[in-house]
């Protein structure tokens, strides 16, 4: 007896509308090419007026004033402006098409400790959301996993590539931690008192990482020949290789997070998030712990907070000499490709502009450990960056006109700019 198995037609359609592959990604540099006339943000505060940049084979061979002899192809950019590619820190972009179809969600395992989990072998290098990233200047990327206690292993990616193999950058990069809150809001469907109440379980919480933590460094420690894939996974958080990114808003729990994790071994912490982390700027810079905020475009946590501060927070945690970058973790995936808008809005607040964009630039660069390639434009780099026509920090004039990832020109064509030309067509015709 065969058993028919049907498919409602509205969800074929959508199954279908998703294999519809991207842009063709770029071939290899073949010819040196030059960039002339631009105003050169570096990515580290430094500007370049009427510039000449020149790569090939990939790299930034040259970079210097009018006087700089070109090479190749040459495109006269007067006018114009040229930035490192930017980098979207702690995304899962490509993990995820759509929301509401399960089958297209590929951020969240099944499990509470699984850092053994890589996010890159799921990466989508084909999905449209990611292809929308690149018209804003947003061409690199860290995939990161989702849920549970430690969600899994990040890689770095360039957003131009046939298959994750090839888009991968820097594989297993670190490793992410959901640490436990102090409180927690109340559950009123179960009869508990509304707003927030003492977590009671947190020291719990707590001591179940310490164990897992522990056990990982007796096993890494160890010459056993039997494999623990689990353990295994966390060899690079102790030897410093990897970095450990701890999802932390309150003072206690960064406080907690780091002190304990520095002392069970753990070299490396990055906090993401960071709300609070106004309050202990000391104990931060002490310890070496960068941060990466939430995107600045969001309402206050609490009734007392000033009514702008997630506005103006990644400015005041830069200006108390803390090494800080942009995430956007909170918002939807497709909000990745606003990135250089949330680093406009912190200038806006009074950052000087140049360390705004390394906020999303070199700053990131640093924090995930690909600086010697990416964030800046400087000679023996990659030739990841693009050109504008005005301030690639505001909305209204960063409208690219090329887009190299290493060396490479990018199409800048996507699903949504092929709507954009269809219907204005539509309505200018009439």
């Amino acid at each position: 007896m065969k058993i028919k198995t049907y498919i409602p037609l509205i969800l074929l359609a959508l199954i279908s509308s998703l294999g519809f592959a991207q842009q063709t990604p770029a071939s290899a540099q073949k010819e040196a090419m030059t960039i002339t006339g631009a105003t050169a943000h570096i990515g580290d505060g430094t500007v370049m007026e009427n510039s000449t940049l020149v790569f090939e084979n990939g790299k930034i061979t040259a970079l210097g004033g009018p006087e700089t002899p070109t090479k190749g192809t040459v495109i006269n950019a007067e006018g114009k402006h040229v930035y490192p590619g930017f980098i979207t820190p702690c995304s899962s972009l490509g993990l995820v098409e759509v929301d509401a179809v399960r089958a297209s969600n590929d951020q969240d395992e099944i499990g509470d400790m699984i850092p053994h989990v890589r996010s890159l072998i799921a990466y989508n290098a084909e999905s449209k959301v990611v292809e929308s990233m690149r018209p804003n200047g947003v061409l690199l990327g860290q995939i990161s996993p989702k849920g549970g206690r430690i969600s899994g292993t990040s890689s770095i990616v360039q957003f131009d590539a046939w298959n994750w193999e090839d888009a991968a950058v820097k594989t297993d990069d670190g490793i992410h931690l959901n640490w436990p809150n102090t409180y927690r809001r109340g559950r009123w469907w179960m009869g508990e008192p509304r707003g927030l109440q003492p977590n009671k379980d947190y020291t719990k919480d707590v001591s179940e990482i310490e164990v897992f933590v522990q056990n990982s460094a007796v096993y890494n420690k160890g010459t056993s020949n039997e494999k623990n894939p689990v353990f295994n996974a966390m060899k690079g958080v102790f030897s410093g290789s990897q970095r450990m990114f701890v999802y932390a808003n309150g003072e206690k729990e960064m406080i907690d997070a780091v002190t304990k994790l520095k002392n069970w071994g753990i070299k490396n912490v990055v906090i993401v998030g960071g709300y609070n982390a106004l309050k202990i700027t000391d104990f931060l810079k002490a310890q070496n712990v960068p941060i990466l905020v939430n995107l600045p475009h969001d309402l206050p946590s609490l009734d007392d907070d000033a009514y702008d501060l997630p506005y103006k927070l990644p400015k005041l945690l830069t200006e108390a000499g803390l090494l800080v970058g942009i995430q956007n973790i909170d918002a939807a995936n497709f909000q990745a490709r606003n990135l250089p808008f949330y680093a406009g809005q912190v200038a806006g607040q009074g950052l000087d502009k140049e360390k705004a964009l390394a906020l999303i630039s070199s700053n990131t660069a640093k924090i995930l450990g690909i600086d010697d390639q990416y964030g800046t434009l400087a000679i023996g780099k990659s030739a990841t960056l693009f050109i504008s026509e005005g301030d690639a920090l505001d909305m209204r004039t960063n409208k690219l006109s090329h887009a190299f990832i290493d060396g490479r020109m990018l199409s800048l064509e996507t699903h949504q700019t092929e709507l954009w030309k269809r219907y204005m067509g539509k309505y200018n015709g009439k």
